[in-house]
């Protein structure tokens, strides 16, 4: 979510780390989501989608189940793997997503985080962000080459031959290693992370009530409370009239 230009100054900046084949970055988007409904300046918040992939190491190009690849990554068995997958399941359900982890696949995600910060500068990132995280998680749609994300991405209002060239000469790689790099430095261990104002962090998929304190406590930090002396005719607890 970035604010119109002219429109206002934002008060409070979330950065949020993730990648779009993690699970709980969708959870802990509709949680972010909901913590800024009830937040009471949420029109002064900026939120910042920032690139963060959770195995680089997969060759570009390169598809495969999720399901045994986290079963043998983890050292379990493709059972309890897959009963792991329906307890995140049900934490999704209760965040109103309809995930199907066990038939989902996994794949180097650069060129999908590229597409989003082509987004962000056209003022898209939010709506792209979601894109793709619905794509993944709840259509088993690809995010993972070119011709599928030029498609996701007209669907968020972008140019057709601008996402191609944009993916196809790479001009984006930079941005999304750098993203990587601030991320490490910034002490993130796993995604998603939350960064509010350079000064609070927060990391995992944190309850919504958790997320609003944060956000009521930067707020608080950019607009401290200014007293003035009491008027004259004023004692204790009241002033005479």
């Amino acid at each position: 979510m970035r604010a119109p230009s002219g429109r206002f100054a934002s008060n409070v900046q979330i950065e949020v780390w993730s990648d779009v084949v993690c699970p709980w970055c969708y959870i802990g988007k509709r949680r972010l989501e909901t913590a800024l409904e009830r937040f009471p300046h949420r029109d002064q918040v900026e939120v910042i989608w920032r690139s963060f992939q959770l195995d680089p190491t997969i060759p570009e190009g390169e598809v495969h189940p999720t399901l045994p690849a986290l079963a043998a990554k983890y050292g379990t068995s493709v059972d309890q793997m897959a009963a792991n997958m329906t307890r995140v399941e049900e934490v999704a359900a209760g965040e109103g997503l309809e995930y199907h982890l066990a038939d989902g696949v996994s794949g180097n995600t650069a060129l999908a985080h590229e597409l989003l910060h082509l987004a962000a500068d056209r003022g898209l990132g939010g709506a792209a962000k979601e894109r793709l995280l619905h794509a993944h998680f709840e259509q088993g749609r690809p995010v993972f080459d070119v011709d599928s994300l030029v498609a996701l991405g007209v669907e968020v209002g972008l140019d057709e031959g601008e996402i191609r060239a944009a993916l196809t000469d790479r001009r984006y790689r930079a941005a999304v290693q750098q993203d990587a790099a601030t991320a490490q430095a910034l002490g993130a261990t796993g995604v998603p992370f939350f960064v509010v104002d350079r000064k609070y962090g927060a990391a995992g998929a944190q309850p919504a009530e958790l997320l609003l304190q944060v956000l009521e406590r930067a707020w608080a930090d950019a607009h401290p409370l200014l007293t003035v002396p009491a008027a004259e005719g004023c004692e204790g607890d009241s002033c005479a009239v």
